[in-house]
């Protein structure tokens, strides 16, 4: 008989969490305000409760509506025909407020059913910047079950449905960029906080809701979709 599952929480540290404070810890501090051309290279990421606050509009940016989320291909397990990807496609959209909450979304929604881990993780990296010097492929794969604790989940059928509540430049970065705007002409590198909700569900009508957060690094260069670059290992407010 299938139990009730533990809903997957993404975290852990590595060496690398360093460095994406290094470049994130703009953030927090205006005088570190440099930090945000560093290169982000780390993973790790705990998620956790941020306040609420009103959804907010880059500076320097227009609000653009992206597509809506469809399915596309990505390798298969076994590295030959190409499988459908069970994560919705990044928006074309220049504003990193509506690109972190599509990202967040298809972040938290899955289906262990009917997807494996990998089909799932390489979904996700498709949101990635393809600026190595910013790509964080590590930070993202954090936030996905490991293959084994996956199966686990599928023998539960577990899926999982995310929402998002609002989406804003936190405080401390708005006065980061403001003290000095010229470093964000650097990498266009903007963090985002999302928070919203996750409805995991499982086989014998097992059923749990758990509040999400999650501030991300989102590069957003003139002319050019926004893309993924990091995510921070701790949600700022």
């Amino acid at each position: 008989m299938p139990t009730s599952p533990q809903p997957f929480k993404p975290g852990g540290q590595s060496l690398m969490v360093r460095r994406v404070l290094v470049g994130l810890v703009a953030l927090v501090a205006v005088a570190l305000v440099a930090g945000l051309i560093a290169r982000y290279t780390g993973g790790g990421h705990r998620s956790q409760a941020a306040p609420t606050a009103t959804s907010t509009t880059a500076p320097g940016t227009a609000p653009s509506s992206g597509p809506t989320a469809g399915p596309s291909t990505a390798p298969s397990d076994s590295g030959g025909t190409a499988a459908t990807n069970p994560v919705a496609p990044p928006p074309h959209t220049s504003d990193p407020i509506v690109f972190a909450k599509a990202f967040a979304q298809a972040l938290w929604t899955y289906d262990t059913r009917t997807a494996s881990q990998s089909q799932q993780l390489a979904g996700l990296r498709a949101w990635l910047t393809s600026e190595s010097t910013y790509a964080d492929p590590a930070a993202l794969a954090s936030q996905v079950p490991d293959p084994t604790l996956w199966d686990r989940m599928r023998d539960n059928g577990q899926f999982a449905t995310g929402k998002v509540n609002e989406a804003h430049l936190p405080t401390a970065f708005n006065q980061a960029v403001a003290a000095d705007p010229t470093k964000l002409t650097v990498a266009y590198m903007y963090a985002v906080t999302v928070t919203g909700s996750q409805t995991i569900t499982w086989t014998g009508g097992g059923r749990g809701d758990e509040q999400r957060a999650i501030t991300l690094a989102v590069q957003c260069r003139p002319g050019r979709d926004c893309a993924l670059a990091s995510i921070a290992p701790t949600v700022y407010p």
